[in-house]
């Protein structure tokens, strides 16, 4: 579309790239390709309801796409902020993403997972440097990056959840 000016769309930088996705950059014959994989009705018509599935596209989105790794950070920031134990962490961020607390099985799946991140990022702490850097905004510096790399990667794995995802 030659003639458009939407071609030269910038994003924006500081607080102003942080507004909701109500303020998402939507040409109407190109939708921004992470809406079409969440399955964003289209702009052609109404939609009541919006479809609920689940694909592996979805999965490779919020697993790997930055905005949802980074938004991942910022509730391991959270949660790192609001205890030490990690049993709080995990029903802190269990309770922002699934309303409610992870069951005995959950929990221990995630602090399962939890070890094993830790274990790693405190062997290879450039890997966890890199992990934190993700994202636009800066992470919080005075949070060790071993166990903050950790609780990012559950974060994101929970974030991932089909509960979370279509629920």
């Amino acid at each position: 579309m030659i003639g458009s000016n939407t071609r030269f769309y910038e994003q924006d930088q500081g607080e102003r790239l942080y507004r909701r996705s109500l303020y998402t950059f939507w040409k109407r014959a190109a939708p921004p390709p992470a809406m079409t994989v969440l399955n964003a009705p289209t702009r052609e018509f109404c939609a009541v309801r919006r479809e609920r599935t689940n694909t592996p596209l979805q999965a490779l989105l919020t697993m790997n796409g930055p905005q949802f790794f980074e938004a991942a950070r910022h509730l391991a920031q959270r949660a790192l902020r609001s205890s030490r134990q990690l049993d709080q962490q995990l029903d802190f961020m269990s309770a922002r993403l699934l309303a409610r607390r992870l069951d005995d099985r959950e929990r221990a799946i995630a602090g399962a997972a939890y070890k094993d991140y830790l274990r790693y990022y405190d062997s290879n702490p450039e890997q966890a440097r890199r992990a934190l850097l993700v994202g636009d905004s800066e992470p919080e510096s005075t949070l060790p990056r071993p166990e903050f790399a950790a609780l990012t990667m559950v974060a994101n794995q929970l974030m991932n959840l089909d509960e979370v995802l279509n629920k």
